[in-house]
């Protein structure tokens, strides 16, 4: 990845809740800001690392601004979308795709426009039914979901979810196997089986992956009738940090359901949560049925996620205990820490 001059760098807002040193490392990575279809004619706000964002669509695609008219400071999200130009409610200045101010109307004939007018714009990168963003990043580096253009697999993108938990904590709750029977004991698991099978985690060049057959089913409470007797079950993680992972899970008769988990870390304990999945099998069925059920896990897990102390995910391998069945999160800890996250908390 190419450096960007300093010059172009976006400090840290004053009321950044991020430690300095972790907000210029997570910077650098990408992240969901938006569904796609939740954009329309008009400007659409977002936040990402305590930064204000403005979404809003031109002929020459989304663009993606920081939300503030660099004038008097009103966001702009407040304004609107015409002839291909946000403009400002406040003293309507036009601002263009590439974030260059076009028009000011209280001086209609200025020949040139200072570059002081310009707009802090951020690449964009559409993919999986989201807008991607990265406020240092030149070069995209997103998950892989290959089901996702797959015309064999149903794409669905549930309603986004936000929690007042840190991005760390959630992604972590993502990959762990031994809470299942007891957070989700009312929609697929059973705490009258809460062991945890030996797995094998190991890293890759994207971040880590575990594969980890058990007993316990993916089946709603209501459809497990339909569990071939005996049948074991494979979830596989695949983990690319900092805040994303893919959860692929291999049902009877050859079905696989994909799951993307892409945490969008608003603040540092403020995350909006993005699902984008795919299935092979009952792609006729209600996508109401699969809302609901995604709306219940992640309901209950949200639950344990902002009660956790502390809120930020500790670093420190000695902070917290760990067991066996702790293994993807504490390498997913690990990886994060050679990342230069969280050298404050660890002294």
């Amino acid at each position: 990845m190419s450096l960007i001059p300093a010059r172009e760098l976006l400090a840290p807002p004053a009321t950044c809740t991020f430690d300095s040193a972790d907000w210029h490392v997570l910077a650098r990575h990408w992240y969901p800001v938006a569904r796609l279809v939740d954009l329309g004619d008009g400007p659409l706000s977002a936040t990402l690392l305590d930064v204000p964002l403005v979404l809003f669509r031109t002929a020459a695609g989304i663009s993606i601004a920081r939300d503030i008219c660099p004038h008097r400071g009103v966001p702009l999200s407040m304004g609107w979308v015409e002839n291909d130009h946000i403009i400002c409610p406040y003293h309507g200045l036009h601002y263009g795709a590439d974030g260059r101010c076009s028009k000011i109307p209280a001086q209609p004939d200025l020949t040139r426009i200072s570059d002081r007018f310009t707009l802090k714009t951020f690449p964009v990168v559409e993919r999986f039914g989201l807008v991607w963003t990265s406020l240092h990043g030149l070069e995209p580096s997103l998950p892989d979901l290959p089901t996702w253009d797959d015309p064999e697999h149903q794409p669905i993108l549930p309603p986004w979810v936000d929690i007042a938990g840190s991005s760390g904590r959630q992604l972590e709750g993502f990959i762990d196997v031994a809470h299942f029977a007891w957070v989700h004991h009312e929609s697929f698991a059973d705490r009258n089986n809460p062991v945890v099978p030996s797995y094998e985690t190991t890293l890759t060049d994207y971040g880590l992956r575990t594969e980890y057959w058990s007993g316990v089913s993916n089946y709603p409470k209501t459809l497990q009738h339909l569990e071939p007797e005996g049948f074991r079950w494979l979830r596989v993680f695949d983990v690319y940090p900092p805040f994303s992972a893919v959860l692929t899970v291999h049902f009877p008769d050859n079905g696989k359901l994909c799951i993307l988990n892409a945490a969008c870390p608003v603040s540092a304990r403020k995350t909006r949560l993005f699902v984008p999945l795919t299935r092979n099998f009952d792609v006729t069925g209600s996508l109401d049925d699969v809302y609901a059920f995604n709306a219940q896990i992640f309901a209950e897990d949200q639950a344990i996620i902002e009660a956790q102390r502390p809120e930020d995910l500790p670093l420190d391998p000695l902070f917290e205990a760990h067991f066996q069945a702790d293994r993807s999160s504490t390498t997913y800890r690990r990886i994060l820490a050679g990342m230069g996250l969280g050298r404050q908390q660890m002294g």
